[in-house]
């Protein structure tokens, strides 16, 4: 993993600087899913155009898995832009940092994103606000939708479901788990790690009518996927 960095480190401000479109924080971050152990299998496409992905949130694997098959950037709570090491990986990735006990300022920091978003672009949300055990999924919160509210014309509102299949539990990240802990157990396993993503159908115009709608019909696209699974 370190080794991977070294080298897309150098290439992305190499990018930077010749202004590209950056390709290289996403292969390193597709590189950490396959050196972790992660076999990644994907269901149904990424909508055509840019696409606001609403995933379920097991583990930290989810990260690099989604922007393996996505290229996609992430919104994170701004907690994390208080590491300085996480910090300077996430802006590289685009990640938009958002205050939770202020969401004012939802709008103005997703608008960045938004503006660089190409055809292939994704920018991904996990609206439970935390990670689950991947059985179910908790309540989403629609206050973490609010910078979708209105969606953005051609940008697709569209549930993800992460799924581990029977391996599940030993992936989850719940509980009182350190997330080192959770990081150390996942690079332990001697087996690979079977990932399934599955793009599920976007919403349509009236299913992102408001944030709270968004919420409820996502919520149960993806409860209807593992439901059909089961």
């Amino acid at each position: 993993m370190l080794l991977l960095l070294v080298v897309c480190v150098p290439l992305y401000y190499l990018w930077r600087l010749a202004r590209l479109r950056n390709p290289w924080p996403r292969t390193f971050l597709g590189g950490i899913a396959r050196i972790a152990g992660a076999r990644i299998r994907v269901t149904g496409k990424k909508a055509d155009g840019g696409a606001f992905l609403l995933a379920n949130h097991v583990s930290w694997l989810d990260i690099p898995v989604i922007a393996s098959v996505s290229g996609s950037a992430f919104i994170a709570h701004s907690g994390l832009a208080e590491i300085g090491l996480l910090k300077w990986l996430c802006e590289m990735n685009d990640t938009v940092f958002i205050a939770r006990h202020d969401r004012r300022t939802v709008h103005a920091q997703v608008a960045v994103v938004r503006d660089a978003l190409t055809d292939t672009g994704a920018l991904t949300v996990f609206p439970e606000g935390t990670t689950s055990d991947g059985r179910g999924l908790l309540p989403f919160k629609s206050s973490l939708l609010s910078a979708l509210d209105p969606p953005p014309p051609g940008i697709a509102i569209q549930p993800m479901w992460m799924d581990y299949g029977p391996d599940v539990a030993d992936i989850a990240w719940v509980g009182e788990e350190h997330g080192l802990d959770n990081f150390l157990k996942i690079l332990a396993r001697r087996q690979p790690i079977a990932v399934t993503a599955h793009f599920l159908p976007a919403l349509t115009a009236e299913e992102t009518a408001n944030r709270k709608i968004m919420a409820t019909t996502a919520r149960d696209r993806i409860l209807a996927a593992m439901d059909a699974a089961r």
